[in-house]
């Protein structure tokens, strides 16, 4: 197996032993290896929890930007039935880095928002890998708005190691399209929830991501900046992007801690990479909690109570 991790060499030299020994059990059926097997087996459990237990800031990151997770064509197969999903701003073009439609959750209808990073080469490219142009936040807003004149709660999965930077982009009115889509996710009278899955990159996340609800998976990452756009800035030297990684508290466990993020979504041991369909899963139960709670508010107090989280945040720091 292809491992980008190089923390999880530990782990993936124990794999390839059990790889070699059901191989050679194969191709000689007088050799019974399953008992070497297990024991293995009961070794990568162990180096497993023990690597998990202790990542650093910087080795979080290479967990939410590593190509194995699942993304939000992973997640919309398995949470969302009926899932339609829409194309276009009606202004200029598509923009395939934004996914966003309409879908059933759990019987209820819902709109859904998400940034998609591809899985290979060719999907990677046509996704622009995860980083969006204007059009893709103006689509985005389309969705809101119909999401908010038909009363449907919106969930958003957030992905992404920012908007796209590109000429093009700019001059196509990037910045204005986020704030916009910013505003609109504030403005909408329906329930919000939002989870970052992987990369929260800056403004092109949080544009889709100013939620009554904002959840973090247990390895994900939300920062303001890349940890090497931040050491580049800071230090003028990207090599030391794992000591900003640190500086910057851009894990799951210190947002929680500074009232950044609702709660922490926990992953299956060794990252939801290991057991993607356990990571959606635990998603899909907490997404259907909030909305469960949300939907108690009158529309009013759900704006109003979305308005007061983020005038919050920092003010008791």
């Amino acid at each position: 197996m292809h491992n980008d991790l190089d923390f999880e060499k530990p782990i993936s030299d124990l794999e390839a032993k059990i790889h070699e020994l059901k191989k050679l059990a194969a191709e000689d059926e007088s050799i019974d290896t399953s008992e070497e097997v297990q024991r293995l087996e009961q070794r990568i459990q162990e180096a497993t929890r023990d690597v998990y237990s202790k990542l650093t800031p910087a080795q979080k990151t290479m967990v939410a930007r590593t190509a194995r997770r699942p993304h939000f064509l992973d997640y919309a197969s398995r949470l969302f039935t009926e899932f339609t999903p829409l194309a276009g701003d009606r202004s200029f073009g598509e923009d395939a880095a934004i996914q966003a439609g309409l879908a059933r959750f759990h019987g209820q209808p819902v709109a859904v928002i998400g940034q998609e990073k591809g899985n290979d080469t060719k999907s990677r490219i046509k996704h622009n890998f995860g980083s969006p142009r204007p059009e893709g936040y103006r689509k985005a807003i389309r969705v809101m708005e119909m999401a908010d004149r038909f009363g449907l709660p919106v969930i958003s999965l957030v992905d992404t190691a920012g908007a796209y930077p590109g000429v093009g982009a700019e001059e196509r009115g990037q910045a204005e399209a986020i704030a916009r889509s910013t505003e609109m996710c504030l403005g909408i009278k329906v329930p919000m929830v939002s989870v970052v899955i992987g990369e929260g990159g800056s403004g092109g996340a949080i544009a889709i991501a100013a939620a009554n609800k904002v959840y973090m998976l247990e390895h994900a990452i939300y920062s303001v900046i890349s940890p090497e756009g931040a050491a580049s800035i800071l230090w003028r030297d990207a090599t030391r992007a794992r000591e900003a990684a640190t500086a910057m508290k851009i894990t799951a466990q210190d947002l929680k801690a500074l009232g950044v993020i609702d709660d922490i979504i926990p992953e299956p041991l060794g990252g939801a990479h290991r057991d993607p369909e356990a990571a959606i899963d635990a998603t899909g139960d907490v997404i259907k909690a909030a909305l469960a709670d949300l939907g108690k508010l009158s529309p009013e107090a759900v704006r109003k109570a979305r308005r007061e989280k983020f005038l919050a945040i920092g003010r008791n720091l």
